[in-house]
């Protein structure tokens, strides 16, 4: 079967306003899609996703949604802008809301997303992308996915400057180099843990 993916934009901007972030997962996306993955972006500040770190936090809670389709996927992307040299606040809150990952096992003791892959996009412009890009390598390994390596794209413009990435009138070389990597290692990794999934406990 083809290989699938998710892709979470973190943005604080609601759609359907222009996002740099937008636009690198799209990239990212379309990467993947060389390799024959099928893929899906969805903006989190368009759905209601509540406070908490339970899989369901009730009544009009959109993430029971969009956590199945993460795990249905075979490769996740999680995408972020930097704010204040750290991750949106939404990102935050996607991860707090993974954290009911380290509880939630399979029929062999394992994590369910144990099976998936995961990258990471980071864009603003001001530094704090290589931080960010640790903080959500280390939280998402934590709860259960793998990481290739290579597997973070990212731009950072002019300290305290005034252009964005979706304003440049091409993406550079070495962003455009650094995303076909991270795709190309995702859909490696992903197709070896397809076929040959972590032992049970």
């Amino acid at each position: 079967m083809p290989l699938t993916a998710l892709a979470l934009n973190c943005t604080l901007k609601p759609s359907p306003s222009a996002s740099s972030c937008d636009l690198l997962l799209q990239q990212t996306l379309a990467a993947l899609q060389g390799h024959g993955v099928k893929g899906e972006l969805l903006r989190v500040v368009d759905y209601n996703i509540k406070p908490g770190v339970t899989s369901d936090e009730g009544e009009g809670d959109d993430w029971p949604m969009i956590r199945q389709k993460m795990l249905d996927a075979d490769i996740f992307i999680l995408g972020t802008p930097v704010w204040l040299g750290h991750p949106s606040s939404l990102c935050q809150r996607v991860l707090e809301r993974l954290d009911a990952l380290l509880s939630e096992t399979d029929d062999q003791g394992r994590m369910l997303s144990y099976a998936k892959v995961a990258g990471v996009a980071v864009v603003g412009n001001e530094d704090g992308a290589h931080h960010i890009v640790a903080q959500l390598y280390q939280g998402l390994n934590d709860v259960g996915f793998t990481i290739p390596a290579n597997s973070c794209t990212y731009w950072v413009g002019e300290a305290m400057g005034s252009t964005d990435f979706k304003d440049l009138l091409s993406t550079p070389d070495k962003v455009a180099q650094t995303t076909r990597v991270m795709a190309q290692n995702c859909v490696h990794l992903a197709g070896l843990l397809k076929k040959h999934q972590y032992p049970g406990q």
